[in-house]
């Protein structure tokens, strides 16, 4: 029953109490009464109260935890970009990419502009900018993830042994062009799970901006070359990890 349910519910019950007072009841009985209208008053403020404070406790309640979730996923799409950038590819398996972190090494790179001579013949001569990149150095892919916990980024919080699920694909981005692509999710119902049942169905149908979209919290995407995720920017400026 809604809040409008119960307010209707509660009104017709003190009419009804109250032409029962007046018309049946004893002179002598009708405090009774009158405690039974004091109650009925406050489960009717308390009802009206809560009816309006439950949606605002359950938003708030929602990005605290949403929050968390996302911070999780940021973590592992920072480890996927890294990833593809050192070997040309993502990854789905977990333990293959915490491994990675640990392990591998990025190249250093420095691009210069050089000046050089051309002989377009006839006697002519020009000069020729040309962009030069060279290797400077190596370092290690755990540098860019120091202060953040990503031997259990795949963990959703909360969740007690969930995970995130990991699909891998492809794309053609023009033709000819194949890119490769990623998609990491979890589903909001197990993220608010416990929570008021009517007002979680409402958020697995949210489509306005500044919500989470759809019934999953998810980063990348298997049809279009994407490493965002689905979050509103509000989410970014939640207190998180120490290097995002």
């Amino acid at each position: 029953m809604g809040l409008f349910g119960m307010i209707l519910t509660a009104v017709l019950a003190a009419v009804l109490l109250a032409i029962i007072i007046v018309k049946y009841l004893p002179l002598k009985l009708r405090w009774i009464a009158s405690i039974l209208l004091m109650a009925l008053s406050v489960f009717l403020i308390y009802k009206i109260y809560y009816g309006i404070m439950q949606p605002i406790i359950f938003n708030k309640q929602k990005v605290t935890k949403f929050a968390k979730v996302v911070n999780q996923l940021k973590i592992i799409r920072d480890a996927e970009v890294k990833h593809l950038e050192v070997l040309g590819r993502y990854t789905k398996n977990k333990d293959s990419l915490i491994r990675f972190i640990d392990s591998a090494q990025v190249a250093l790179t420095e691009t210069k502009t050089i000046v050089e001579k051309e002989d377009r013949g006839g006697g002519i001569i020009i000069d020729v900018e040309i962009r030069k990149t060279d290797t400077i150095g190596y370092e290690s892919v755990a540098k860019y993830f120091e202060g953040r916990n990503y031997k259990d980024m795949f963990k959703v919080p909360g969740q007690e042994g969930k995970e995130f699920d990991i699909e891998i694909g492809t794309v053609e981005k023009v033709q000819g062009l194949i890119v490769p692509t990623f998609l990491v999710k979890t589903d909001k119902e197990g993220i608010l799970k416990g929570m008021d049942k009517s007002l979680i169905k409402q958020e697995l149908e949210a489509v306005a901006t500044d919500q989470i979209k759809g019934e999953f919290v998810s980063v990348g995407s298997l049809d279009e070359v994407s490493n965002g995720g689905n979050w509103p920017p509000s989410y970014d400026k939640q207190k998180g990890d120490k290097k995002e």
